[in-house]
């Protein structure tokens, strides 16, 4: 039987125009830079536009992550888009990326993991590779957080920004070194409430907005997150120190910090991008991916390991040889 891998051809970020720092949400609501900083390491983030959708931060992130692989949408055959917070109830906004790339063979989808959705949405679209139904996808983690927020709650509010990432996966056959390793998913649907949007067509016909329990969430993520990223190196007979590059969920810094702890890993060796774009859900792995690949920090043959925790609880890790 022939190998088939799913390798990173190509990666792309857009984050919208509008800067929201610290300072001007201590004008909006009860909270100060160093509460913010003090709690999470972020001190800005990025707001989509007045009429900004989601689908124009993932076609954007999308068009760089193509160029950046030498393809355009005709050459797709798989969009896979991560998304809390779609244009619409329905279609999927998948579709609206696709017919905006001008895809016009193949299947585009959306699928919801919050903000593990990146990690989800790629080992969904490396099983379509390795199952040989696909042989160039485009995945995307896509979000406009602002737009599901209660602004009044400084326990939320300001940890939150919109942003897009996208990487296209190629299918190459044969022996190599290079490609998607392994991923590892999963979820727990007893922790619903610790962070959930209390809203929905088929609740309460509304968007609703985010609630969370903060101190709840953080004990579990620092667990669970080093628990995955331990299940990825196991899987594939490595310790943290073969590691070259963790990309976390940019969720918080002291959730980062703590895993990197339990796995005794240098954070010299963690692409950090949480201070300057806050959470941006299932975009935030993407997007920092897109910022080590632009910057020359990853390189080809480096071993680099992505995870991620969102609402359900769910979680996930992705070991990548680049």
């Amino acid at each position: 039987m022939t190998l088939i891998r799913s390798v990173i051809a190509g990666c792309g970020g857009y984050l919208p125009e509008r800067v929201l720092t610290n300072a001007e949400l201590a004008e909006m609501v009860d909270t100060s830079d160093e509460w913010i900083v003090e709690r999470s390491g972020i001190r800005e983030r990025r707001i989509a536009a007045e009429g900004q959708k989601t689908s124009d931060l993932a076609i954007e992130a999308s068009r760089r992550a193509l160029a950046a692989a030498g393809l355009t949408g005709a050459d797709l055959d798989l969009i896979v888009l991560a998304t809390a917070t779609p244009d619409e109830t329905f279609p999927a906004t998948a579709t609206v990326v696709q017919a905006a790339l001008e895809m016009h063979t193949g299947a585009a989808f959306d699928i919801q993991a919050v903000c593990s959705g990146f990690i989800y949405a790629l080992s969904v679209a490396d099983n379509f590779i390795k199952a040989g139904q696909a042989k160039t996808a485009l995945v995307i983690g896509a979000e406009t957080f602002s737009r599901i927020l209660d602004w009044q709650d400084r326990t939320s509010c300001v940890l939150f920004g919109d942003g897009a990432g996208a990487v296209v996966l190629r299918a190459e056959e044969g022996p190599g070194a290079r490609g998607i390793l392994s991923c590892h998913l999963h979820s727990d649907g007893r922790y619903h409430d610790l962070l959930y949007v209390d809203g929905g067509p088929s609740s309460t016909q509304t968007t609703g907005v985010l609630r969370m329990r903060g101190r709840e969430v953080f004990r579990h993520a620092v667990v669970k997150l080093a628990q995955v990223v331990n299940e990825a190196l196991a899987a594939n007979g490595l310790t943290s120190d073969d590691i070259d590059w963790l990309v976390p969920h940019q969720a918080n810094k002291r959730i980062i910090d703590g895993t990197a702890r339990k796995l005794k890993m240098s954070l010299e060796k963690v692409i950090l991008t949480v201070e300057r774009h806050g959470n941006t859900s299932a975009a935030s792995v993407p997007l920092a991916l897109s910022e080590a690949v632009i910057d020359g920090r990853l390189t080809e043959g480096d071993l680099v390991l992505l995870e991620a925790m969102g609402g359900g609880f769910t979680w996930g890790s992705c070991l990548v040889r680049w």
